[in-house]
């Protein structure tokens, strides 16, 4: 059985303030490109992971295998099975680069045992048996549904402390809009391999050290949420949406996680705005760079590939996705 799963950009983080009770809340887009692609077969004496491609990076690797053996033992007992499987990964995207690879792994292993044995539980579920979703419902909700996203963040009397989904235990927060993405709007993705990233216990203590944001902060990001982006997407208005992405980089928790990436991300993001795109964002922590536009496409990934000149990185021209993971 194979599963396919979308990629996701995470826009913002909504609120790390806390003042109504509620903490966390994200804002993000599902896109169609890169996707993991993941068999599994039952059975086996033992549990096994084979990689299609060559070439993979070692950390990419060591992580893939950290969560395929984790959600598949969670599963099994959930099922109060002791089964071994052969899993096959026939497309994988980098980990800890801000796509959201590490959620979609997770509930795509649940997802593909569950469906082997004729079970099968809402993303929402298996995110919480898996430990995803703790602080941004997105990933579980483009593995869901797709689109764009918006998710209403946990109570305080659930979430007690400002911490990453990968030091989280709450269950994922609900989706409080969903609407399908422009599907003419192009998603350049620049993902320059650079130093610095961010993740694992370094997250955590950036979560400690910065957390609670300031209260205006969230006000204005909000206001910029619900009276600019989401009527920007469903009234197809480009201008507006790119605007508000531009200006949600130099907000809140979004401000902080630009200042501790690599200065070159910085320059990357302004390259592609000078070449024309409509919007330039970093997602979550980065250091993956997202630009929206309509038609200069070339414009842009030129500007990208200029910019990254002499190191090493993707280039992706992609597109939102609306429908959630699929067996294939």
């Amino acid at each position: 059985m194979i599963i396919e799963t979308p990629s996701r950009l995470h826009v913002t983080l909504i609120d790390l303030n806390g003042r109504y009770g509620r903490i966390d809340g994200g804002v993000g887009i599902t896109t169609r490109s890169p996707c993991l692609i993941l068999e599994a077969t039952a059975g086996c004496e033992e549990t096994r992971i084979e990689f299609s491609e060559k070439d993979i990076p070692i950390d990419t690797i060591e992580d893939y295998h950290k969560k395929i053996f984790s959600a598949s033992h969670i599963i099994n007992e959930y099922l109060n099975m002791d089964e071994s499987y052969l899993f096959n990964v026939k497309e994988v995207f980098p980990s800890h680069s801000g796509l959201g690879s590490g959620t979609q792994l997770s509930l795509a292993t649940a997802k593909l045992i569950l469906k082997m044995h004729d079970h099968d539980l809402p993303a929402s579920k298996i995110g919480e048996l898996v430990g995803r979703g703790g602080t941004s419902g997105i990933g579980v909700a483009s593995f869901e549904d797709g689109g764009f996203i918006v998710d209403g963040g946990h109570k305080k009397s659930v979430k007690k402390d400002f911490l990453p989904s990968s030091a989280s235990k709450a269950s994922p927060p609900p989706i409080i809009a969903r609407y399908d993405f422009p599907e003419d709007w192009k998603i350049i993705l620049a993902i320059p391999h650079v130093e610095r990233k961010v993740f694992g216990d370094g997250e955590v203590n950036i979560f400690q050290k910065y957390c609670p944001i300031p209260l205006g902060d969230v006000q204005e990001l909000t206001h910029l949420l619900f009276m600019k982006m989401m009527p920007a997407v469903i009234e197809e208005d480009l201008d507006s949406f790119g605007d508000a992405v531009n200006n949600i980089q130099s907000i809140g928790f979004k401000k902080i996680e630009l200042k501790l990436q690599n200065p070159f991300i910085k320059e990357l993001m302004e390259n592609l705005e000078n070449a024309g795109a409509a919007g330039v964002g970093m997602s979550s922590f980065g250091p993956t760079v997202y630009a929206v536009t309509d038609t200069n496409t070339n414009q842009i990934c030129r500007a990208a590939r200029n910019s990254m000149k002499g190191m090493d990185g993707e280039i992706i021209l992609t597109g939102a996705q609306n429908s959630g993971a699929q067996i294939i």
